[in-house]
């Protein structure tokens, strides 16, 4: 399951909802990039996806 929250509840102790005692954290992290100004458009290649970024798991 997912729960968002804010930061300064990250270590509140999470319910799952079917019932599950063995719940573990994970947290997801998200970059924002771009421009402050120009609207210059985004550069091709770079990172990409799957769990490294380097593109090996698809």
């Amino acid at each position: 399951f997912e729960l968002n929250r804010p930061m300064s509840q990250a270590n509140a102790p999470a319910v799952c909802p079917a019932g599950h005692e063995d719940v573990v954290k994970l947290m997801s992290m998200v970059a924002v990039t771009g421009a402050a100004s120009g609207g210059a458009a985004p550069q091709a290649g770079g990172g990409g996806g799957g769990c490294c970024g380097g593109g090996c798991c698809g």
